[in-house]
């Protein structure tokens, strides 16, 4: 099952976060926002289809998450957990980890803002359309 949604870049976007990256619908980002990768989500994890948020919340359910830009794009695998929520009114944070709270939206991921295609993160300081594939 597959869901896509869009986010912007800005030029706040550094990318060196070493165990998350985070997509937010907050419209703004600081320099120390360093595993923000997107802003402006068109829409939160709660609105994510009942199909799509049960599969999340699956133990061992595996994700791939695409992000693409204009220019470049990267694949992110992780996991879904019986411990997430998904409940976050903004935020969706892709953890390396297998650490859960109401913003995580994967955990063991095999890649954080610093592992991300540097391509991809050039368009996104751009202020670039983020176009991100959840693929479960």
């Amino acid at each position: 099952m597959e869901y896509t949604f869009f986010a912007k870049g800005h030029e706040n976007v550094r990318s060196l976060h070493k165990s998350t990256f985070e997509i937010t619908t907050d419209d703004y980002l600081t320099p120390r926002g360093d595993c923000i990768i997107g802003i402006n989500s068109n829409i939160t994890m709660k609105d994510f289809p009942e199909e799509i948020r049960n599969a999340l919340m699956t133990d061992d359910s595996k994700i791939e998450l695409l992000l693409e830009t204009d220019n470049g794009s990267d694949i992110i695998t992780g996991y879904g957990s019986s411990d997430l929520t998904l409940s976050h009114p903004s935020d969706m944070v892709c953890r390396k980890s297998s650490f859960t709270c109401n913003r995580t939206l994967m955990i063991h991921a095999d890649k954080a803002a610093i592992d991300l295609d540097r391509t991809l993160i050039d368009d996104l300081k751009k202020g670039s359309d983020l176009k991100v594939i959840i693929r479960i």
